[in-house]
């Protein structure tokens, strides 16, 4: 996929998030505020911090998008996994938020069981939620964006907030009303798990940790099916979260002249690169078959490989 055609699907994942969040922010404040429910104005204060994450996610995917320069060789695609860390600092900050006001709410006297009216912006909740983190997610895959899908599927935890608040509205209305901050308070708890798991996912982005075995999987089916090439071993990816770099060791026949060897060592290049769309740029090391070398860097003896 070329740059441009990332950038609009980017755009669309982003509008999705914002439009949706507006409306729903003010939804469930305004419908939380005049039914009665602590819950509902919880889930709008942290559909409000949606709209921040999206933005920041959203920031963080142009930079990832900005052609490579002579400061940054290998491009600015560790920018989105900076933004979705960014993202975990806003979320945790929300939920601090959504946790102490549930606990005030709680231990206050004049708890009373919010209108049935809320139940019906908790449907609407789900319905939204639903479609705009499938939409999201999907668009964050495609374009192998790691803070887009960090931004969808932190738009999960509305669809499960929303879902609890329907039925914390029902409990609370047959004579439990202390279960609508209690539900506040569990919306602040997820916020918090959310956070910890995007944390950790873009902190592998940044460490550089290999996506997965697939994506090794297919350099190898794609080198190996290059004529004269008969092996290929040493890969290392280096992860840059919307992207990737590869370098990697081919077994040619000895008997090739060194031109042969040249241009088979570009094609296998040019061929990774076309082929795979992840990677976006390959150097091979070409060796004869059968030769022995140790081909160990300073890297491995730290790591123990």
């Amino acid at each position: 996929m070329d740059n441009d055609a990332r950038n609009k699907k980017g755009k669309h994942a982003f509008l999705i998030a914002l439009i949706g969040n507006v409306f729903l922010t003010f939804s469930n404040i305004a419908v939380g505020y005049f039914s009665g429910s602590y819950a509902l104005i919880a889930e709008g204060i942290h559909t409000l911090s949606d709209i921040a994450t999206s933005v920041i996610a959203y920031v963080g995917f142009k930079v990832a998008s900005k052609p490579a320069d002579s400061e940054h060789p290998l491009g600015h695609g560790r920018a989105e996994a900076i933004g979705g860390l960014i993202i975990v600092v806003f979320l945790s900050i929300v939920a601090y938020e959504i946790m102490e006001g549930a606990v005030e709410k709680l231990f206050s006297h004049h708890i009373v069981s919010p209108s049935y009216f809320a139940c019906v912006m908790a449907v609407v909740g789900i319905i939204v939620n639903i479609a705009m983190s499938q939409t999201i997610i999907s668009i964050g895959n495609k374009v192998h964006s790691p803070a887009i899908v960090a931004d969808g599927k932190h738009q999960r935890v509305d669809v499960l907030s929303s879902f609890v608040i329907l039925i914390g509205v029902v409990v609370s209305g047959l004579g439990f009303p202390q279960i609508d901050p209690i539900i506040g308070l569990l919306i602040g708890l997820t916020v918090f798990k959310v956070a910890i798991e995007v944390a950790r996912e873009n902190i592998n982005h940044i460490m550089g940790k290999l996506p997965s075995q697939d994506l090794l999987d297919e350099i190898r089916e794609v080198v190996l099916s290059i004529d004269e090439v008969e092996g290929i071993h040493d890969i290392r990816v280096n992860y840059f979260g919307s992207y990737a770099t590869v370098t990697f060791h081919i077994e040619l026949p000895e008997d090739l002249s060194f031109k042969e060897v040249h241009e088979i060592v570009h094609n296998v290049e040019d061929e990774v690169e076309d082929q795979i769309d992840f990677i976006y740029g390959a150097m091979v090391h070409a060796c004869p078959v059968g030769s022995e070398y140790d081909h160990k860097k300073k890297i491995d003896k730290v790591i123990g490989n």
